[in-house]
């Protein structure tokens, strides 16, 4: 049985307040990614429209459901940042250099909105920063106690900003790690990074790059948790509206293409966050015409890969699924995989194994089973990390395992070709 969640539907942007929105894609009834389900587990689950928009005017691109947070981030909330090793080491060189950068010593502090586990900023504190973690998920939170990083178990906003304040406490460095793009209220959030930094402190932001998305047609990025794809043209007046400024950015490659900022209340602009907005400007990123090639890529990955996963099961042999990711959730359900499709999904994250992923009800199991038991094929849902997994289990290939990778490009990856997925 399914439930539609406590939800509502825009009728203006999440940023510039116009009503100026036209429908660029509806992915239908959609499972909520990352509610990962017990076997014993039978009480009715959660779909909800999933509805990809475009403002007209600040070119926000947006879904139109808002599901209710404490849905999309409760208690039982699976994502751990530190499973990673890729992730681990691309957040600690960041840190790194933040510190570098900024000279940071014992004096400043440094907060860091979702914060997860404390993954990063453990890199602050082990030199003596002064840390600060918020995050709403019970689970990462408690970890991150655990590992000596205070934190708040509370959703970033402009209220709680001002209670921070009043406490004694600004920012030097504000942190945002892919949170940007979860919140509901943009404007308020964006406001509690105004009331938070100090005058002369930096907002440093990850957020997936709506370029990047596009040009590698990742389509699965977009779920219920995922409100908002940012371009730079976007970014700049939705900052400005609260007394800060982007300064620079940086393209980086990690989650299938991001990119880092640099907020601040003084006014400056780089050369090459010029020459980006230049370049975006060029292939008319504001009109509804930029996303025709992206939405038709996606009919032809769901046709590729459902013609390889069909030929796999009519040759009688078993498939798998590598990645229990939340864009996972999305992949699954427009592709139309099922548990008869996918025996099972592997999935480093010890808090994930043992569960199944939400309505298709695939069992998710540690990698080492790969090697005991091994499929026929792998298909590469966690497509971002191909290389890493495909490097992890090269026993797999060596031994006439097959993987398929379904974004951004269908490829079929054997022994030979394993030194380079991406």
């Amino acid at each position: 049985m399914m439930l539609t969640p406590p939800l509502e539907t825009i009728s203006a942007c999440r940023s510039c307040g116009s009503e100026n929105l036209v429908v660029l894609k509806s992915f239908g009834q959609t499972p909520i990614a990352d509610r990962l389900m017990r076997p014993d587990d039978r009480s009715p689950e959660y779909t909800a429209p999933l509805t990809l928009m475009h403002c007209g005017d600040c070119a926000l691109c947006q879904i139109a459901e808002t599901v209710e947070p404490r849905i999309l981030f409760g208690p039982e909330y699976p994502y751990f940042s530190s499973v990673s090793p890729a992730l681990m080491a691309h957040f600690k060189a960041s840190a790194e250099q933040i510190i570098s950068d900024r000279k940071l010593d014992r004096s400043n502090l440094v907060v860091e909105a979702a914060s997860n586990d404390g993954y990063m900023l453990r890199t602050f504190r082990d030199h003596g920063i002064g840390v600060l973690g918020i995050d709403p998920a019970d689970g990462p939170a408690k970890v991150a106690k655990e590992r000596g990083i205070e934190t708040i178990c509370d959703f970033f906003n402009a209220a709680l900003a001002k209670h921070l304040v009043a406490d004694g406490k600004k920012a030097d460095v504000f942190l945002a790690n892919n949170v940007l793009a979860h919140v509901a209220d943009t404007n308020d959030f964006v406001e509690g990074i105004a009331i938070l930094l100090s005058e002369n402190g930096q907002a440093v932001i990850e957020c997936p790059y709506l370029l990047d998305l596009v040009d590698n047609c990742a389509f699965d990025t977009i779920y219920h948790q995922h409100l908002l794809y940012f371009s730079l043209h976007a970014l700049v007046p939705l900052f400005e509206r609260h007394g800060l400024h982007l300064n620079h950015a940086r393209r980086l490659l990690i989650h299938g293409g991001s990119l880092r900022l640099f907020v601040s209340k003084s006014e400056g602009q780089s050369r090459e966050l010029v020459e980006m907005l230049n370049q975006e400007r060029q292939r008319k990123v504001n009109s509804r015409a930029f996303y025709a090639g992206f939405l038709s890529r996606i009919e032809r990955l769901k046709a590729d890969t459902r013609a390889a996963i069909d030929n796999f099961k009519a040759d009688g042999k078993r498939i798998a699924g590598y990645g229990a990711a939340a864009k996972a959730t999305t992949l699954l359900h427009y592709f139309g995989l099922e548990s008869d499709d996918l025996e099972f999904i592997y999935d480093k994250s010890k808090w994930k194994q043992g569960l199944e992923m939400p309505v298709t009800r695939i069992p998710i199991v540690a990698p080492e089973n790969l090697n005991n038991d091994p499929p026929d094929a792998v298909l590469i849902l966690a497509w971002n990390f191909a290389n890493e997994i495909a490097a992890e289990n090269r026993a797999y290939t060596g031994n006439g395992g097959t993987f398929l990778l379904p974004v951004p490009e269908f490829q079929v990856v054997t022994k030979e070709r394993v030194g380079g997925v991406m």
